[in-house]
């Protein structure tokens, strides 16, 4: 590890930040060091704006995903660094065309879970859908989360470090007593392949991802579809319930 990946790392976690944000910021300042075959702290401004227009007009990466690139550049260049050379002009955020989000409806869900390939994976997508959490924090669930007392699922340390409860379903509960009984899971809902990260190690959120697009595909679904796909579908469904915009708000985290 060189001595600068290592200070940002330091400022990383000095600040709290989650490990998936820690993940992906040292990924994007080392495709930026590759990109250019040196260091960071040999880079300004003017490497800033060819590696932006880069990621934009060769790789034709999406304006939101290359957000996420400079986030992580001003993370370095201001927290990291502090170079007061580099202004906040230079690490610009490309503008990001409004959409509406995609939204799948019920039958489409139900074909999504009836294609899953085993009950693993038809189990994290009811989990997705019928709680509207993020696919981090349904690959970082534990035994322990799943309160059937109480009849809510906690989620520990979501966006922004807080913890909060979703409610559970009665038919939510049944599918996870089903999963109980044939995966017989330790510590965490999810645990890796054997052999592979290790049993007592959760799924990757890559991993989530993966089992949400394949059903959708599995199922014939032509929509671009992510687990966030699964989130709005939750979303609307609560709204077309009745539900209150502050309650969905809160119960998805914002």
């Amino acid at each position: 590890m060189t001595p600068l990946r290592k200070r940002m790392l330091e400022e990383l976690q000095r600040r709290n930040y989650s490990s998936t944000t820690i993940r992906q910021y040292v990924l994007a300042v080392k495709q930026f060091a590759e990109y250019f075959r040196r260091s960071p702290e040999q880079l300004g401004g003017e490497e800033i704006r060819r590696f932006q227009l880069y990621l934009l007009k060769d790789k034709k990466l999406a304006p939101s995903t290359v957000e996420g690139r400079m986030s992580a550049l001003r993370f370095l260049y201001k927290k990291t660094l502090k170079r007061r050379d580099i202004a906040y002009d230079n690490l610009i955020f490309p503008k990001t065309p409004s959409k509406l989000p995609v939204v799948l409806t019920p039958e489409e869900v139900t074909r999504m879970i009836n294609a899953a390939p085993n009950l693993l994976h038809r189990t994290i997508l009811i989990v997705l859908y019928a709680t509207g959490i993020r696919r981090t924090e349904a690959s970082l669930l534990k035994v322990t989360d799943i309160d059937s007392e109480r009849m809510v699922i906690h989620i520990r340390q979501g966006k922004g470090s807080r913890d909060r409860d979703v409610p559970m379903t009665p038919k939510l509960l049944e599918a996870l007593r089903e999963y109980f009984r044939w995966k017989r899971p330790k510590a965490y809902l999810f645990p890796s392949t054997d052999g592979k990260r290790g049993v007592e190690q959760p799924i990757s959120d890559e991993t989530v991802w993966y089992t949400c697009c394949q059903a959708a595909k599995r199922a014939g679904i032509k929509k671009r579809v992510s687990p966030h796909t699964l989130r709005h579908s939750f979303a609307t469904t609560l709204l077309e319930a009745g539900a209150d915009l502050r309650t969905i708000q809160i119960l998805l985290g914002h």
